[in-house]
């Protein structure tokens, strides 16, 4: 089954200790290291990731899209709220599979879950992250390649015989 996770950036940004420091410093390299983040969290998980960036006090700014490495990634248009288009986008994501919702904003909660979605609290999207972290280190770094090979799944007096014809063979 699917799932859906469809993050409030700035929500997020300011929620993880990591990137609110790096946000007081530049807001733009935050949100790079959060599509990083979320890229690798998609790759390693299957889930489909979904960030949308509130945009509503830059004037003349347009809704635009761009995807990167598996994230699809949203900026509101001026004058609209990331609350507003991701009301929008869940109820536009196919029903195939579960959505959940990574907003720390109880009213926001409260709407999304009238639309079906789930809610994740920033915090549970970062342990989330790094369990997912973890496991694929410890995939990563796992030496059990030699598993796939068929010798190494033979009985062990099967593997003697066929080592014994093997040498009469030379």
């Amino acid at each position: 089954m699917n799932e859906y996770i469809v993050v409030d950036g700035y929500n997020v940004v300011h929620a993880w200790p990591e990137l609110n420091v790096l946000a007081n410093e530049n807001l733009e390299h935050a949100r790079d290291k959060l599509v990083d983040i979320l890229a690798n969290y998609a790759g390693f998980s299957g889930d489909r990731v979904v960030l949308v960036f509130d945009a509503h006090s830059v004037k003349g700014n347009v809704e635009r899209y761009e995807e990167v490495n598996g994230v699809q990634i949203f900026y509101t248009r001026e004058e609209e709220t990331a609350d507003s288009m991701i009301e929008r986008l869940v109820g536009d994501i196919p029903n195939d599979g579960n959505i959940r919702v990574v907003t720390s904003d109880w009213e926001e909660q409260r709407v999304i879950f009238g639309r079906g979605a789930y809610r994740m609290t920033p915090g549970e999207l970062l342990t989330r992250v790094g369990d997912m972290r973890k496991e694929s280190q410890q995939r990563l770094t796992r030496n059990d390649y030699t598993d796939s090979y068929l010798e190494n799944r033979l009985a062990g007096h099967i593997r003697q015989i066929l080592e014994q014809w093997r040498r009469k063979k030379e």
